[in-house]
Protein backbone atom coordinates (compact mmCIF):
# COMPACT_ATOMS: atom_id res chain seq x y z
CA UNK A 1 0.00 0.00 0.00
CA UNK A 2 0.96 3.50 -1.25
CA UNK A 3 1.70 6.53 1.72
CA UNK A 4 -1.41 7.95 -0.07
CA UNK A 5 -3.31 5.09 -0.33
CA UNK A 6 -2.87 5.02 3.29
CA UNK A 7 -3.45 8.62 3.89
CA UNK A 8 -6.62 8.23 2.05
CA UNK A 9 -7.80 5.50 4.12
CA UNK A 10 -7.40 7.01 7.16
CA UNK A 11 -8.64 9.98 6.04
CA UNK A 12 -12.04 8.22 5.33
CA UNK A 13 -11.78 6.13 8.34
CA UNK A 14 -11.91 9.03 10.53
CA UNK A 15 -14.68 11.05 8.79
CA UNK A 16 -16.74 7.75 9.14
CA UNK A 17 -16.21 7.28 12.57
CA UNK A 18 -17.12 11.30 13.40
CA UNK A 19 -20.21 10.83 10.86
CA UNK A 20 -21.29 7.56 12.97
CA UNK A 21 -21.18 9.32 16.14
CA UNK A 22 -22.71 12.39 14.56
CA UNK A 23 -26.00 10.31 12.88
CA UNK A 24 -28.76 9.91 15.57
CA UNK A 25 -27.82 13.20 17.19
CA UNK A 26 -30.06 16.30 17.51
CA UNK A 27 -28.80 20.27 16.53
CA UNK A 28 -29.64 20.39 20.33
CA UNK A 29 -27.31 17.39 21.37
CA UNK A 30 -24.51 18.65 19.59
CA UNK A 31 -24.83 22.09 22.27
CA UNK A 32 -24.60 20.25 25.17
CA UNK A 33 -21.33 20.04 26.96
CA UNK A 34 -20.14 16.59 28.46
CA UNK A 35 -18.82 18.42 32.01
CA UNK A 36 -18.20 22.05 32.91
CA UNK A 37 -15.17 23.84 31.33
CA UNK A 38 -15.30 21.27 27.95
CA UNK A 39 -16.52 22.59 24.42
CA UNK A 40 -19.66 21.09 22.73
CA UNK A 41 -19.60 19.40 19.59
CA UNK A 42 -20.67 21.67 17.74
CA UNK A 43 -17.46 23.81 18.47
CA UNK A 44 -15.42 21.12 18.16
CA UNK A 45 -16.91 20.11 14.61
CA UNK A 46 -16.24 23.94 13.95
CA UNK A 47 -12.90 23.75 14.96
CA UNK A 48 -11.55 20.53 13.21
CA UNK A 49 -13.10 22.24 10.14
CA UNK A 50 -11.44 25.57 10.58
CA UNK A 51 -8.21 23.19 11.29
CA UNK A 52 -8.57 21.19 8.28
CA UNK A 53 -9.40 24.12 6.08
CA UNK A 54 -6.35 26.02 7.13
CA UNK A 55 -3.73 23.00 6.88
CA UNK A 56 -4.78 22.01 3.60
CA UNK A 57 -4.96 26.07 2.16
CA UNK A 58 -1.40 26.47 3.49
CA UNK A 59 -0.66 23.48 1.16
CA UNK A 60 -2.64 24.29 -1.59
CA UNK A 61 -4.24 27.88 -2.28
CA UNK A 62 -7.85 27.30 -2.70
CA UNK A 63 -7.92 23.93 -1.10
CA UNK A 64 -10.53 25.40 1.26
CA UNK A 65 -14.02 25.11 0.57
CA UNK A 66 -16.19 28.44 1.25
CA UNK A 67 -17.41 28.82 4.86
CA UNK A 68 -21.01 30.42 6.10
CA UNK A 69 -20.51 34.36 7.28
CA UNK A 70 -19.14 34.23 11.03
CA UNK A 71 -18.60 30.95 11.20
CA UNK A 72 -14.78 31.50 12.16
CA UNK A 73 -15.86 33.61 14.88
CA UNK A 74 -18.64 31.80 16.17
CA UNK A 75 -15.98 28.50 16.03
CA UNK A 76 -12.77 30.56 17.48
CA UNK A 77 -10.48 29.81 20.10
CA UNK A 78 -11.98 33.15 22.00
CA UNK A 79 -15.66 32.13 21.94
CA UNK A 80 -17.45 30.92 25.00
CA UNK A 81 -17.59 27.11 25.90
CA UNK A 82 -21.12 26.73 26.63
CA UNK A 83 -22.05 29.70 23.47
CA UNK A 84 -24.69 28.33 21.24
CA UNK A 85 -24.24 31.50 19.15
CA UNK A 86 -23.19 30.32 15.46
CA UNK A 87 -24.02 26.43 15.98
CA UNK A 88 -24.73 25.08 12.55
CA UNK A 89 -26.60 22.18 12.17
CA UNK A 90 -25.74 19.10 12.18
CA UNK A 91 -26.66 17.83 8.60
CA UNK A 92 -24.61 21.45 7.71
CA UNK A 93 -21.59 20.41 9.69
CA UNK A 94 -21.53 17.11 8.11
CA UNK A 95 -21.87 18.76 4.66
CA UNK A 96 -19.25 21.18 5.35
CA UNK A 97 -16.87 18.48 6.59
CA UNK A 98 -17.43 16.31 3.97
CA UNK A 99 -16.95 18.94 0.81
CA UNK A 100 -13.85 19.83 2.56
CA UNK A 101 -12.55 16.54 3.18
CA UNK A 102 -13.13 15.77 -0.77
CA UNK A 103 -10.65 18.23 -1.25
CA UNK A 104 -8.22 17.22 1.24
CA UNK A 105 -8.10 14.13 -0.13
CA UNK A 106 -8.27 15.24 -3.83
CA UNK A 107 -5.16 17.36 -2.72
CA UNK A 108 -3.24 14.74 -1.44
CA UNK A 109 -4.08 12.64 -4.69
CA UNK A 110 -2.43 15.60 -6.29
CA UNK A 111 0.52 16.16 -4.72
CA UNK A 112 4.23 14.82 -5.80
CA UNK A 113 6.45 12.67 -3.60
CA UNK A 114 8.92 15.42 -3.21
CA UNK A 115 5.86 17.96 -2.21
CA UNK A 116 4.67 15.18 0.29
CA UNK A 117 8.19 15.60 1.40
CA UNK A 118 8.21 18.85 1.98
CA UNK A 119 8.13 21.03 5.62
CA UNK A 120 4.67 20.93 6.93
CA UNK A 121 3.12 24.67 6.96
CA UNK A 122 4.99 26.62 9.29
CA UNK A 123 2.05 27.10 12.08
CA UNK A 124 2.28 23.06 12.52
CA UNK A 125 6.15 21.88 12.28
CA UNK A 126 6.32 21.82 16.24
CA UNK A 127 4.23 17.97 15.80
CA UNK A 128 4.02 17.77 11.67
CA UNK A 129 7.14 17.88 9.83
CA UNK A 130 6.00 17.23 6.66
CA UNK A 131 3.16 17.59 4.28
CA UNK A 132 2.37 14.11 4.25
CA UNK A 133 2.60 14.06 8.23
CA UNK A 134 0.21 17.12 7.71
CA UNK A 135 -2.40 15.00 6.30
CA UNK A 136 -2.26 12.45 8.62
CA UNK A 137 -2.18 15.06 11.84
CA UNK A 138 -5.99 15.57 10.03
CA UNK A 139 -6.98 12.45 10.52
CA UNK A 140 -5.74 11.96 13.87
CA UNK A 141 -7.40 15.04 14.95
CA UNK A 142 -10.55 14.35 13.74
CA UNK A 143 -10.15 10.80 15.67
CA UNK A 144 -9.11 12.77 18.65
CA UNK A 145 -12.43 14.75 18.45
CA UNK A 146 -14.60 11.89 17.93
CA UNK A 147 -13.91 10.51 21.14
CA UNK A 148 -14.99 13.63 22.96
CA UNK A 149 -18.26 13.79 20.92
CA UNK A 150 -18.40 9.38 21.87
CA UNK A 151 -18.45 11.48 25.73
CA UNK A 152 -21.45 13.70 25.01
CA UNK A 153 -23.23 10.66 23.42
CA UNK A 154 -22.60 8.99 26.67
CA UNK A 155 -23.49 11.42 28.68
CA UNK A 156 -27.01 11.97 26.36
CA UNK A 157 -27.42 8.23 26.74
CA UNK A 158 -27.06 7.58 23.23
CA UNK A 159 -26.86 4.23 21.99
CA UNK A 160 -22.79 2.62 21.40
CA UNK A 161 -22.53 2.78 18.00
CA UNK A 162 -19.46 1.65 17.00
Amino acid sequence: MTFRAAAEELLSTSHFVMATYLSDMSDDDIVVCPVEGAHHAAWQLGHLLLNERRTVEAIRAGGGVALPEGFEVAHGKDVSISSREGALKVSEYLALMKAQRDKTKDILKSLSDSELHQPAPEFMRGYAKSVASAFLTIASHEMMHSGQIAVIRRKLGKAVVI
